[in-house]
């Protein structure tokens, strides 16, 4: 992002057919998903000087069923979807072993620094 320390970004917390149709519209998958990262740093002409991210937008009813699954509260799974999303627009990836490795060791520092530790509620 430049050498700016400032940034934007937006964030929805919305319901599983909303994620459904934007996967499919712009990602070409016929499916929900717990969270979508759209870069505005991405794309023809991208401006790495503007200090707007992108967006960030996470399926409520998928965080709830994953935060049941996992053992651990709605403000746990709801604050890892957002970092896990934020990262992506800061252009972290997970495509290899490696990277996921990083990418998850990066959420879990970022989430221990707010208070959101793997413990169930």
């Amino acid at each position: 992002m430049g050498e700016s320390e400032e940034a934007e970004l937006s964030l929805l917390l919305t319901d599983d057919a909303t994620v459904h149709e934007l996967n499919r519209t712009y990602r070409g998958v016929d499916k929900t998903t717990d969270v979508l990262s759209f870069s505005q740093r991405e794309g023809e002409n991208p401006d790495e000087w503007d200090t707007l991210l992108g967006d960030v937008i996470i399926s409520v009813e998928q965080a709830r069923r994953q935060a049941e699954e996992y053992g651990h509260s709605m403000a746990r799974e709801v604050g890892f979807l957002t970092v896990h999303g934020v990262l992506h627009l800061l252009g972290w990836d997970h495509e290899e072993p490696d990277d996921e490795r990083r990418m998850m060791a990066k959420t879990e520092e970022i989430l221990l620094t707010v208070g959101l530790t793997r413990e169930a509620p």
